[in-house]
């Protein structure tokens, strides 16, 4: 299969790391022009600077803001009016017991990792609509399926983008707008790996022991027994994004090694 993006434009939220980057770059590489957007404006140009080392020839540009909130939103809207494809890959984690979660937790992840793609799916959506053509993803998380019960404010927001991405592709219809969501399976990001290593290093162990102990104590369904490759993930979004996908829309596109033990 040929994807041909080159006359596409596309936005990836929180794309400086993990699985945003590598959603960046196989856009770049298939010749989407891609904007990256971070926090600050050392991470994005940190982040153009990497994918050029893989794709030398990627059309890359850069807005920093905080895209959690109103007014980076604002930003990021007001530097990029229009997209072809919209990625909302901007998320945060953190393993935290119920009853340590307290009410500004709740909000904070609801704001991050679901507001945050629907603020920009609002305005975004509109110009693919007028266009007759679009691509709008939210990256969510067999989480979503099966929520772990050691972040359930995690797995909570990882559901509603799945709710929101189903409502806006129906919203959306007949337009030639497509609106999928992708639930990677417990992936080896930056983050991730951060994580694991800290917890390695605490522990004296190695990082390939704490990604195995992981694997076996939470995600003992895993079919592949490892954690996915960023560039896994992105690879099923780069798909999701192309001209060939025109018929998957509405749809929950699983990456997670077989983790969640449904068949749909």
């Amino acid at each position: 299969m040929n994807i041909d993006l080159s006359k596409r434009s596309a936005i990836v939220t929180g794309s400086t790391a993990g699985i945003g980057q590598a959603i960046a770059k196989g856009l770049a590489a298939a010749g989407a022009a891609v904007v990256i957007t971070g926090r600050t404006q050392a991470r994005v140009d940190a982040a153009i600077a990497e994918i050029r080392k893989d794709v030398p020839d990627a059309k890359l540009s850069g807005v920093a803001a905080d895209l959690g909130t109103a007014e980076g939103a604002a930003t990021l809207i007001k530097a990029v009016p229009q997209t072809d494809i919209l990625v909302n890959n901007l998320g945060i984690f953190e393993p935290k017991g119920f009853f340590e979660i307290e009410d500004a937790e709740w909000t904070r992840f609801f704001e991050v990792n679901v507001t945050s793609g629907i603020r920009l799916s609002r305005h975004y959506a509109l110009g693919m609509k007028d266009r007759g053509w679009g691509r709008i993803q939210f990256i969510s998380s067999e989480s979503a399926l099966q929520i772990p019960t050691e972040m359930i404010h995690y797995g909570m927001t990882k559901t509603a983008q799945l709710a929101v991405a189903r409502g806006l592709a129906e919203t959306l219809v007949g337009t030639g707008v497509t609106v999928n969501s992708v639930l990677p399976g417990p992936t080896l990001s930056e983050g991730v790996s951060e994580f694991f290593g800290k917890i390695a290093k605490e522990q004296g162990t190695s990082l390939e022991a704490v990604e195995k102990d992981f694997i076996a104590t939470h995600r003992p369904t895993s079919i592949i027994q490892r954690l996915l490759s960023v560039d896994e993930v992105a690879n099923a979004s780069v798909y999701l994004a192309s001209e060939q996908a025109s018929g998957t829309t509405g749809t929950a596109m699983r990456v997670d090694g077989g983790v969640a033990r449904q068949v749909f």
